[in-house]
């Protein structure tokens, strides 16, 4: 649900180039049952993407295989679906679905879910534990509309802590985004701001939609409708604190969901609007 143009990190930014590339491909049509696809994350010895719905759908993940076929659905049965946002995996296979969605900053129930890697073998998996946490910068529900900072549709895995990009929907949009890290374990927490990253002031081009991070953890990729933004040379997990690249897609869409299919090839998913998206897409960095 966003776009993507990139200026300037806000804390240190060593930095900020700017790329086209015309080497996006569409891979496949997605199932049509699936038509708002908000997460994906790849399985590299199964050749599939698992991918799930946002709110209004079901608790529910898809298996799609290099085709775009619907391999396999799993439904977590004691998971629900209030507002799914994105999917990720960690080192081992495990999958955790980030259910922080919160389109008017009022949600003070936000989680993610562990489903460990042998469930999703089954037709209904349990989640293992769920990670409940809030910002401790929000002290309203919902804030002041200039203070809209707390909705988040990407985040992904790493080294055992969960990081999460805001996506901003305040007033006076000026592209900035926080970045809040999260320890991997069940229970309750307080989400910690580790940083900001800037875009620009337009909403439409540069709000964020999901995020990645590579295999070796060397890069980390951020969504928005026609654009991805590219974090490099950063050091442990101050991402903020590296180059940052804006690479333009030429190709406009409702994208929700990125994973990185190796260390240099990205996958892309759209939402179907307006009989257009629904689609798989690849792209691969230079």
């Amino acid at each position: 649900m966003k776009k993507f143009f990139l200026f300037s990190v806000s804390i240190v930014l060593l930095a900020c180039q700017q790329k086209s590339h015309s080497d996006f491909t569409t891979l496949y049509s997605l199932p049509k049952k699936l038509k708002e696809v908000s997460g994906i994350t790849y399985v590299q010895d199964k050749k599939i993407i698992y991918a799930i719905e946002d709110s209004g759908n079901a608790n529910k993940i898809y298996a799609v295989d290099a085709e775009g076929k619907l391999d396999k659905t799993i439904e977590v049965t004691n998971a629900t679906n209030v507002d799914w946002e994105d999917i990720t995996q960690d080192k081992t296979g495990n999958v955790y679905i980030g259910d922080f969605g919160n389109n008017d900053n009022k949600r003070q129930d936000l989680c993610i879910y562990k489903v460990a890697k042998n469930e999703l073998n089954n037709d209904q998996a349990k989640a293992e534990y769920k990670v409940s946490f809030s910002y401790p910068e929000q002290t309203a529900f919902p804030p002041k509309k200039k203070e809209l900072f707390y909705d988040v549709e990407g985040f992904f895995e790493h080294e055992n802590y969960f990081y999460l990009f805001t996506k901003n929907r305040s007033k006076g949009f000026d592209g900035t985004a926080f970045i809040y890290k999260i320890l991997n374990a069940p229970g309750t927490q307080k989400a910690e701001k580790i940083g900001e990253i800037k875009t620009c002031d337009n909403y439409n081009h540069c709000v964020l939609t999901s995020a990645t991070i590579s295999p070796d953890g060397k890069k980390v990729v951020l969504l928005s409708h026609d654009k991805i933004v590219l974090l490099k040379d950063f050091k442990g997990d101050s991402f903020h604190k590296g180059t940052q690249t804006e690479i333009l897609l030429n190709h406009f869409s409702q994208k929700e969901a990125i994973v990185f299919k190796d260390n240099n090839t990205l996958l892309i998913a759209d939402e179907k609007t307006n009989k257009t998206g629904g689609n798989v897409y690849e792209f691969k960095l230079r």
